[in-house]
């Protein structure tokens, strides 16, 4: 029942990850107007909104207009609630559990729209990792030295590396974003976690970009891979890269 109840609460805030995502990029609150369709702004129901279920219902339709709903609405929702229930197999619902699961929620709509257009927004990241400092130092006990260096340590590659890149490729490879992403996910994992979640990153975004033949000189955007990279070492600290 507590892996069940925790993936019954990550659906229901993968909903809410989805209005904090589309309405980043929409410029709307993601308080008003209500949730409605984006293309006839027709206020959905209550029976509208519930995760996955009401996709299913509506077969991917605006009950109103007909205009097809994102993919993205339900595999956000799907994504929320698996990484919940697999934080709650894997700590429990303790504090730990609290702390992931709200860094979960800051990288699934920080990378939701990384994915979009290609920005980690600070009105994320920075609030994230001032929070997540103490959190990691107090809460998952990694103590302030960990904490504080693996920020610093995680922040810094990244900076460098973008600088190096830049400097002998002549443009962006590397953004700032990313830099800052790293510092969040250096506090919350210590300076150890570090290679092991770069190099998975590297993994995964390289297999990505050979399946789906991506444009090599297209923009591919890392925090995704970075934020799975952090969840696979979090939920698997035993295997180590």
């Amino acid at each position: 029942m507590t892996v069940l109840g925790a993936a019954v609460l990550g659906l229901i805030l993968g909903s809410f990850y989805n209005v904090c995502i589309f309405r980043y990029l929409s410029g709307e609150s993601v308080v008003f107007p209500p949730s409605h369709c984006p293309h006839c702004l027709h206020r959905l129901a209550w029976y509208e909104l519930i995760p996955v279920v009401s996709y299913l219902c509506l077969r991917g339709r605006c009950s109103y207009c007909g205009v097809r709903i994102s993919l993205q609405y339900p595999l956000v929702e799907l994504l929320s609630g698996a990484v919940a229930a697999a934080l709650a197999w894997r700590f429990g619902l303790g504090p730990d559990f609290a702390v992931y699961l709200t860094a979960a929620g800051v990288l699934i709509v920080a990378s939701g729209i990384d994915a979009r257009i290609g920005i980690l927004p600070d009105v994320l990241l920075l609030p994230a990792t001032l929070i997540a400092i103490p959190a990691s130092a107090l809460v998952l006990g990694h103590g302030w030295l960990a904490t504080l260096s693996g920020c610093l340590l995680g922040g810094g590659s990244f900076w460098f590396l973008s600088v190096l890149y830049r400097r002998f490729r002549g443009r962006d490879g590397l953004g700032l974003g990313d830099a800052k992403l790293m510092a969040l996910l250096g506090a919350l994992a210590g300076p150890l976690a570090l290679p092991s979640i770069m190099f998975m990153c590297a993994l995964l975004a390289l297999t990505f970009v050979l399946i789906s033949r991506h444009a090599p000189k297209a923009p591919l955007p890392f925090g995704p891979w970075l934020s799975i990279s952090f969840f696979l070492h979090a939920l698997l600290p035993r295997i180590t890269l």
